[in-house]
């Protein structure tokens, strides 16, 4: 992406002054789909300067701005934002492009992950957050892009910044959603016919959306699979996507042990850690994980 200063060089077009997610990601987003594009960043637009094939955004009360009174609203009452618009004008062919085995729902998928919370935030729906601490969202992390007060930082080196760190973002959310398609096939496949009350994995797999959302996952307490660390992890199962209180936990009196203090108290031989939140358990052999499983199912779902 490059910035240029004459109307007549640059196809896309968008506002200067203090930058947003909504078109940071917007030109990340038009710079991975055309590729090396030029932009450029007015304060109003002259519409007799513009180049016949200008894509303007984020300004101007056209076809990719979203602050008319007619601006547009997703059925779930989510106003699009500039990069709302633009994903749903060119992110099928986006998609096809970077080769997704399944457009329709890697689309929703960048939809609900990411594009939706920017659209929201930028039209002033903020989500809740209790917490005492502070909490950034992407929106907020942008905005930190913004020229600071006091420091040598132009706006238009800054938004490149902006979105170098947006296409990053973009590019592993693609390859995280990429995963996701591939594994859930594999997943579905797993859990259909399986009837003990855990899921067994030869690789770790990104498991727990599709086990949540399919049926035929409803009976599931936990998933043992190999750790990245070395050993078997076996992890809770979460009620359902909205409640996050675990199907079942690990016993309270194994929260927070680990090694030799936990394999007395559970009295199985290489088992290695219970984390204090009583959601994982890893071990250092299979045989340990088949074990603590057989000591934790319910009566009648032994191994």
């Amino acid at each position: 992406m490059k910035l240029v200063s004459k109307l007549k060089e640059a196809k896309y077009v968008t506002h200067n002054g203090t930058m947003h997610a909504d078109e940071v990601f917007a030109t990340a987003f038009l710079d991975l789909y055309q590729k090396d594009i030029k932009v450029i960043r007015v304060s109003e637009i002259e519409k007799d300067k513009l180049r016949p094939d200008a894509i303007v955004y984020d300004i101007g009360r056209g076809k990719f701005d979203h602050h008319g009174p007619d601006a547009e609203v997703r059925e779930n009452g989510i106003k699009y934002s500039s990069f709302g618009l633009l994903f749903r004008e060119f992110g099928k062919d986006f998609l096809k492009q970077k080769n997704m085995e399944d457009i329709e729902e890697a689309y929703t998928m960048m939809e609900k992950e990411l594009i939706e919370g920017i659209d929201a935030i930028d039209n002033g729906i903020f989500p809740e957050i209790t917490a005492s601490y502070k909490v950034k969202t992407i929106s907020d992390v942008i905005k930190l892009f913004n020229p600071s007060y006091g420091s040598n930082q132009t706006e238009n080196d800054q938004f490149i910044k902006a979105v170098e760190l947006a296409k990053s973002i973009l590019e592993e959310l693609l390859s995280n959603i990429s995963g996701k398609i591939k594994a859930k096939k594999i997943i579905l496949e797993k859990i259909k016919n399986e009837t003990k009350d855990y899921l067994e994995l030869e690789e770790f797999l990104p498991y727990e959306e599709t086990i949540l959302k399919e049926e035929a996952g409803n009976h599931l307490l936990f998933v043992m699979y190999p750790s990245n660390r070395g050993g078997y992890g076996i992890k809770t199962i979460k009620k359902s996507l909205e409640d996050k209180t675990d199907r079942l936990q690990f016993p309270e009196a194994w929260a927070g042990l680990e090694k030799e203090e936990l394999e007395k108290v559970s009295g199985i031989k290489d088992i290695d850690f219970c984390h204090s939140g009583r959601f994982l358990v890893t071990c250092k052999t299979k045989e340990a994980a088949y074990q603590v499983l057989d000591k934790i199912l319910p009566k009648g779902n032994k191994i």
